[in-house]
């Protein structure tokens, strides 16, 4: 495996220094955001589109420093009932997978998505319960009308490319869990893949070991984020673990982003890396840095320092011993 690292969180640095930043961490990729929720700071990409030596500067810019693109991110939501944001959505993710054929980036991040409850929506809806049975109805419209077509489009389209897709399993989206991603990639395609963060599944009760499991039986994980959830029993008491407060309240929250190790113990990220050994997945392990209580340099350095702990880095040696 390689260690990597989601740039957003060095936005305010020309693309140039970010990447010296990087490859002075003794890092050896990097994940680009292109546009929606990550920004583009370091990525023009109707610039990189239109103009072939543009691109090869940009690639040969990360290739003398040592460093590879691990992923293109884009994260929005292409079927939002807000249709500017939507539009946006779908163009920058095109444009993004056709950037990424061209300077052959594997994979492209995102978030699958949620629609609206009908037609006429103006705002996404998230259905969490099964009862009332309207919230049953929504999320069968929503996955028949709005999200297995969309994903079946697009998943050929990136497959067309050679491109796979990591969809996130974060809350708030249709696709969150190893369940909804698998039965999304069954009713489309397999470029449908996960962009496994286990902060995410934490928060939701679920085992990240158990989830890379279930999806690399599947070769379901095209990539992997690395970053951590600290979850606050006395605080879950008293707000459960859907808590819509905002994200800086950490006294209070139920749940919180940490920096690896700040959530949960070495042990159980070094349980994670063997387990994606064992499934199949030998690629980019991409920190990514959203600690409310650490800057941004020590909430970086501490995910790096703790992840080359246990990180498996080499290719795994015939069996001497039997």
């Amino acid at each position: 495996m390689k260690l990597g690292v989601f740039t957003v969180l060095f936005n305010d640095k020309s693309f140039e220094d970010m990447l010296d930043r990087v490859k002075a961490s003794g890092l050896q990729a990097v994940e680009i955001g292109t546009g929606c929720y990550p920004g583009n700071a370091h990525c023009d990409l109707d610039e990189l589109l239109e103009n072939e030596e543009k691109r090869n500067e940009y690639r040969a810019k990360i290739e003398e420093r040592g460093l590879t693109i691990s992923a293109f991110s884009c994260h929005g939501n292409p079927i939002s009932p807000d249709e500017a944001f939507a539009k946006e959505s779908n163009e920058t993710l095109l444009k993004t997978i056709k950037l990424a054929s061209l300077l052959n980036v594997p994979v492209v991040n995102a978030f699958s998505g949620t629609a609206g409850d009908h037609e006429g929506a103006k705002y996404p809806n998230w259905p969490v319960t099964p009862w009332p049975n309207e919230y049953g109805d929504v999320l069968k419209w929503q996955w028949e009308e709005k999200l297995v077509p969309y994903w079946k489009e697009v998943g050929n389209y990136a497959k067309e490319n050679n491109v796979k897709i990591g969809l996130e399993l974060h809350g708030g989206f249709l696709v969150h869990t190893p369940y909804t991603m698998l039965k999304l990639r069954e009713a489309t395609c397999d470029a449908i893949g996960a962009n496994l963060d286990p902060s995410h599944l934490w928060w939701q009760g679920i085992d990240p070991v158990a989830a890379i499991k279930i999806l690399g039986k599947e070769n379901a994980i095209h990539h992997f984020h690395a970053k951590d959830t600290y979850i606050d029993q006395d605080n879950v008491n008293m707000y459960g673990l859907t808590d819509m407060q905002p994200y800086g309240e950490v006294q209070t929250r139920a749940w919180t982003f940490r920096s690896v190790g700040c959530g949960h113990s070495l042990t159980e990220w070094n349980d994670m890396m063997s387990a994606l050994r064992t499934y199949n997945y030998d690629y980019v392990v991409s920190i990514e840095h959203e600690d409310p209580i650490m800057s941004i340099d020590e909430g970086f350095e501490r995910a790096v320092t703790n992840l080359k702990t246990v990180l498996i880095n080499d290719k795994p040696s015939q069996m001497w011993w039997v």
